[in-house]
């Protein structure tokens, strides 16, 4: 099989920010793919792009967390009174929605965020989760999991979840899996199962960016590591995600770690870096062509 790979933008609609770059680069032809975080501000707006481009694969980032410290979002839904904080809006990291989230009132949101969007006019290309938390790696509970593949499956659409889970996923910090590779390996084979059943398509591979490490200290470091992430992709189809933003108040008062979207997003809309792409054998695909390659 050749080597495919899923360039995703999470995090469109978070704010304008990340609009106007994740718009920019759809345009470069430097991303493939997106997804929207409905209960955000900008949500509509982004709608609004993918909308008027059909053909660009752009799907739901299903959002139960809500990380900043002043930047804050809640649920669509009412009454769902598991998933917030005392401040009435999602937990900020995902352990904290794990141990209280009730199961019943995490299907309601998810649901109510995909037919949001679809109300707005999205015809959404795929399904993805905002840090993880849906995945249960951070408690060795994969029931939510298994909630989101049968969503999915009802929606007839694909699932960022890897067939494949390498070494090299257990030490990326981004992945932040905390459970054991036995644990995870064993449970990957029922959601496999599950996941043809449903007939929910996944990508081979999933390779985030990791900021551990001296990438986070210079832009140069930076690109030399995507770079080298890059040529070690592996034949399939790998999905990897960048949350671009461009450099402005808005971003810098959202989160202090703002430089890293800022990096992103001048890295891939740099003309080499898709000339390094395409240099080294990769094919660029979206989620809507994964749906072709495999006949659906």
């Amino acid at each position: 099989m050749d080597k495919y790979v899923i360039i995703n933008a999470d995090d469109f609609g978070m704010c304008n920010a990340h609009n106007l770059a994740t718009v920019d680069l759809f345009n470069r032809g430097a991303i493939t793919s997106a997804t929207i975080m409905a209960p955000c501000p900008c949500a509509s707006s982004a709608v609004q792009f993918a909308s008027r481009h059909p053909e660009l694969s752009v799907g739901v980032h299903l959002t139960t967390t809500s990380e900043w410290k002043s930047y804050r979002w809640g649920p669509l839904s009412k009454n769902v009174t598991s998933m917030v904080d005392s401040d009435g809006c999602f937990f900020r990291n995902s352990g904290d929605f794990a141990s209280y989230a009730k199961k019943s009132e995490v299907e309601e949101e998810l649901v109510r965020q995909i037919e949001a969007l679809r109300s707005m006019g999205l015809v959404p290309s795929h399904l993805d989760n905002h840090m993880g938390s849906l995945y249960g790696v951070t408690n060795g509970d994969f029931g939510l999991l298994e909630l989101v593949i049968c969503i999915a499956g009802r929606y007839g659409l694909p699932f960022r979840f890897p067939k494949k889970i390498t070494k090299d996923s257990f030490t990326n910090g981004t992945l932040d899996i905390q459970v054991s590779p036995d644990v995870v390996e064993e449970y990957l084979c029922h959601i496999l199962r599950l996941a043809e059943n449903y007939g929910v398509l996944m990508p081979d591979y999933l390779v985030p960016g990791d900021w551990k490490g001296p990438q986070d200290q210079s832009y140069e470091n930076f690109r030399e590591y995507i770079y080298e992430m890059y040529r070690s992709f592996e034949n399939g189809v790998t999905e990897t995600y960048i949350h671009p933003a461009v450099e402005c108040d808005e971003i810098k008062e959202i989160t202090p770690f703002w430089h890293r979207r800022v990096w992103e997003y001048k890295l891939f809309s740099d003309p080499m870096t898709l000339d390094f792409v395409h240099s080294n054998g990769i094919k660029l695909i979206g989620y809507r062509e994964l749906q072709k390659i495999n006949g659906h």
